[in-house]
């Protein structure tokens, strides 16, 4: 939603702006159009392999979408582990073996939907509730693994954002690449009427315009909102990392969610009250 406000904003300030002393056909050079396309689909393309092309492709409808990462999200996030490290406490580590190892036909698990939608938080969770359950690795080691995979993870996410960053960059300068070829059909058109000539120049500057504008209005602010998506998915995983350890170290589920908790970003983290009353409710 912000995003398609920001373009709103953007267009109204440029084109609309330039509207009020100028005309908009001046702007409709559909040769420059198809140039700086073509250029910016060529880019990117060419500058790909098919595992980022694929992410890019695969990240770029969420941009359009409301964060996922809220504190109701959150919320049952942290009531989820609880009710885990809850029966673990109640039943031993062995009675959670057949929720880890189908978390779709969990009576836990299918209570939260929106948990089981982010497939990699729980097949994370999944696979160091199973570590426990085996007890074959102490806290410290799988502290240690935990970070390796979360590192990983935030490898593999920052693909998309920085595909769209490089691009961005790119435009600019793909904007000149079409200019410069305008001035060029200019040039060689040096006998027409002055009018004829500033109409082809005013054409060719279209390009420049074209490409700051795409990348600085429009492909930037799309790299910019992978990259907090980015950061926002990497608290989910360190929530559950935090959670997890607490446990093995001994702490009761209560307060082994607190260690989750106080890991979230202010804007979205629940008060002590809010978790309290919300796993009580729960249980109810």
């Amino acid at each position: 939603m912000f995003l398609i406000i920001g373009y709103l904003l953007i267009l109204a300030a440029s084109v609309g702006t330039y509207s009020v002393h100028g005309s908009l056909m001046a702007l409709w050079v559909p040769m420059e159009y198809l140039a700086i396309v073509g250029l910016m689909i060529g880019g990117f393309v060419g500058s790909n392999g098919p595992k980022a092309f694929r992410a890019t492709l695969k990240a770029l409808p969420d941009v359009f979408k409301g964060s996922p990462y809220t504190k109701a999200m959150y919320l049952d996030l942290l009531g989820l582990l609880y009710e885990v490290l809850a029966k673990v406490r109640k039943e031993g580590l062995m009675s959670i073996e057949n929720d880890v190892d189908n978390p779709e036909s969990s009576p836990i698990f299918t209570k939260y939907p929106t948990i089981m939608a982010h497939h990699h938080a729980v097949e994370f969770l999944t696979d160091y509730l199973r570590m426990m359950v085996g007890g074959n690795l102490n806290a410290f080691e799988i502290e240690g693994l935990m970070d390796k995979e979360i590192d990983t993870h935030h490898q593999e996410t920052h693909i998309a954002p920085h595909v769209m960053a490089k691009l961005g960059d790119a435009l600019p300068a793909f904007g000149i690449v079409v200019a410069v070829m305008g001035v060029v059909n200019v040039m060689g058109s040096v006998g027409q009427p002055p009018a004829v000539l500033g109409k082809m120049i005013g054409g060719a500057l279209v390009g420049t315009f074209l490409g700051i504008l795409l990348s600085y209005g429009f492909v930037q602010p799309i790299a910019s909102q992978l990259e907090q998506r980015v950061e926002e998915s990497g608290k989910m995983f360190e929530c559950i990392k935090l959670v997890l350890l607490a446990s093995m170290n001994g702490y009761a589920p209560q307060v082994a969610v607190e260690f989750g908790r106080k890991a979230l970003y202010s804007s979205e983290r629940p008060t002590f009250a809010e978790l309290e009353q919300d796993i009580k409710s729960r249980k109810g």
